[in-house]
């Protein structure tokens, strides 16, 4: 588990650049505090990160090249098959004797014998680059999932990579903003695959490989995961089967996720995808650490008790860190900085929190993402199915709209939190599938989005075509004929909501302590076996992730099936008249505002107003603007504008 970064200069302008690297390297520097290597070949400049999980010797620090010097490689991430591919494939090879025993050197000879075709292999999460010096050519490719991160840039001089925005940022490149990004970011607040906030700036995206050589820059799709309407390898497979090959499934993920020559872990919330985890990676590994963050003042939503009853059934090793709202606030100050992209997912936060204190016992921590976009454990799934399925108890809803909106509505009281869903239930139940699906993925309504800004602040024509067809490109999955499958919205899902949101959290700020974690039910394998069974067995108008529960109904703690589940907003409101008010104040401080150019003063002045007097505000909203605002001080957004219009 690393950071990578690298320039490919088409010519001598574009070597410029090339003095850039050293210092895109080290803005990686917590990603993989181990070891630091730079390659360069005239034209061609690598930089590396190692977080050391397997091989530590220097032997397998990178780059890493061939015996012959043709072929180098930066590698992000974890091949888990590596000791099977090295023998299967590799060992007849008379000319290559392995000087490693880490799946960075076995990944190099696999690409040289396979080229693209060696994704199929792998699996594992990754982003890697190869460097072929004889053809002048560079290979680079994601996972199927999208587990790991990779962005890039390119002009007529040259192509660049990272990791990470604030390391590709160091190449000095033009800077524009991108102002559907801005939009879409204040509507599901975070910006999706392939744009980033910059409009020369994109995310390779998941399934995906690019292949550069002589400017040309060629964008392929390797991977996409199977629709159970299209290929049904399990169409005849029983509910009693199906289960029993989920655990195995499962299970084999697991296991192979346990290799490490560090410290490992597991997250453990409590929930039935933790703890299944947890119950699994017991059989094949003895006192195994798990970790569980607790909310002290907020005892509605601490599931502590839960986490700590899994732990004791499989005798893991169990760390509790409990956090005061006190605790969450001051960790926002240390996260911030941290934010190379705008990213206004609030749960990052005791996130971030919990990667801290788990680093200091692991290197490596299981976690239980994508359990729900796989097999329907969302809220909004169950109100998608009813509002495909509509009984006399949803058209009451359905028709109570104007009532429902008078009542008061939040996440951090029963009553309250009950009323917001039933809100929101009887809002999407107005709309088609696909306006629907973009509601329920959305904070702010779409005809509230735009005043948000400056009227003048860019052609609203353009960038209104621009965002509605990004809009459509994100919707395109749900179809509006009379077939009534919740499989489309988890499949748009997993295209969306999972590696732009989920998955981008948990590498950000996990490798923000240079933590490496693994996600179990991404297993390729897994996916496709999710996305080729019935929707019955997911979900009904009981139950959510139907299939999952009852999977590991006689394994896990009976506690756990026997209680409500209760959705978490991290209390920022709380926090906005406290500790985080400085944020509030510099964030929509009205000199500011109006220097910057973006937002509406009269709109944030009211947005003020009403966090003063703490009513009739969105906490969420209010961080997405707090994160903005302090990604462009930090960054000097400014700065990059003026010089812009100067040019």
């Amino acid at each position: 588990m690393c950071g990578i970064t690298g320039i490919f200069a088409f010519n001598e302008i574009g070597r410029f650049s090339l003095v850039r690297l050293q210092e895109a390297t080290e803005r990686l520097e917590h990603r993989g505090q181990d070891a630091q290597r730079l390659y360069n070949d005239f034209f061609v400049g690598l930089g590396h990160r190692r977080l050391s999980i397997l091989d530590l010797s220097s032997a397998a620090n990178q780059p890493m090249s061939t015996k012959d010097e043709r072929y180098t490689i930066v590698f992000n991430g974890e091949i888990y098959n590596f000791k099977e591919l090295r023998k299967e494939y590799l060992s007849d090879l008379d000319n290559v004797d392995f000087e490693t025993e880490s799946d960075t050197e076995v990944l190099l000879q696999l690409y040289i014998r396979f080229k693209e075709k060696c994704l199929e292999k792998l699996n594992g999460f990754f982003t890697f680059a190869v460097y072929d010096n004889q053809e002048e050519s560079i290979f680079i490719a994601r996972d199927r999932i999208g587990i790991k991160p990779l962005l890039y840039y390119h002009d007529e001089d040259k192509f660049v990579f990272s990791s990470e925005m604030s390391s590709l940022m160091a190449y000095r490149f033009p800077k524009k903003l991108d102002f559907a990004s801005i939009r879409l970011y204040f509507s599901l607040h975070y910006i999706p695959a392939p744009h980033t906030i910059f409009e020369n700036v994109y995310k390779l995206p998941a399934g995906h490989y690019l292949k550069i050589k002589k400017k040309e820059v060629v964008l392929e799709k390797y991977y996409e995961i199977p629709k159970n309407y299209e290929t049904q390898n399990y169409k005849s497979i029983s509910y009693n089967d199906a289960q029993k090959e989920l655990v195995n499934l499962l299970e084999e993920s697991v296991k192979k996720r346990l290799i490490s020559d560090v410290p490992i872990g597991s997250f453990l919330s409590g929930g039935i995808d933790s703890s299944a985890i947890v119950a699994l990676a017991t059989r094949h590994t003895k006192h195994l650490n798990t970790f569980s963050i607790g909310y002290k003042d907020e005892p509605l939503f601490d599931e502590t008790s839960y986490a700590n009853l899994v732990a004791k059934k499989f005798n893991t090793n169990h760390t509790v860190f409990t956090l005061s709202n006190n605790d969450i606030y001051e960790a926002v100050f240390d996260m911030l900085p941290f934010l190379s992209e705008p990213f206004a997912d609030s749960s990052a936060i005791p996130f971030y929190v919990l990667s801290k204190h788990t680093k200091q016992t692991a290197s490596v921590a299981l976690s239980g993402d994508g359990g729900d976009e796989l097999f329907a454990g969302y809220n909004k799934y169950l109100g998608e199915y009813k509002a495909r399925n509509l009984g006399w108890k949803e058209n009451l809803i359905k028709n109570n709209l104007g009532l429902l909106e008078k009542l008061p509505k939040s996440r951090n009281s029963f009553w309250g939190n009950k009323f917001r869903q039933l809100h929101r239930f009887a809002k999407a139940a107005q709309l088609s599938k696909q306006e629907r699906y973009w509601f329920l993925s959305s904070f702010i309504d779409e005809q509230n989005v735009e005043n948000i800004f400056q009227s003048d602040v860019f052609d609203l024509s353009n960038e209104d075509n621009k965002f509605q067809k990004r809009k459509n490109d994100y919707t395109k999955f749900i179809s509006e004929s009379k077939k009534n499958d919740i499989n489309e919205m988890l499949y748009a899902d997993m295209n969306l909501l999972l590696p732009n949101d989920m998955l981008h959290k948990a590498d950000q700020f996990s490798m923000a302590h240079s933590l490496e974690v693994r996600v179990p039910f991404l297993d390729h394998n897994l996916v496709n076996f999710a996305f080729q069974i019935e929707e019955q067995y997911k979900i009904n108008p009981k139950i959510k992730k139907r299939i999952l529960q009852d999977a590991f109904k006689t394994i896990l703690p009976a506690e756990l099936y026997n209680r409500s589940k209760h959705g978490f907003d991290v209390p920022l409101a709380k926090g906005f008249q406290t500790l985080l008010k400085p944020l509030i104040e510099k964030s929509l401080d009205r000199n500011f505002i109006e220097e910057q150019g973006i937002f509406s003063p009269v709109y944030t002045e009211n947005l003020k107003q009403k966090i003063k007097q703490g009513t009739d505000y969105d906490q969420n909203h209010v961080w997405a603007f707090i994160v903005f605002q302090e990604w462009w001080k930090k960054n000097d957004i400014q700065k990059f504008i003026e010089e812009e219009e100067e040019f």
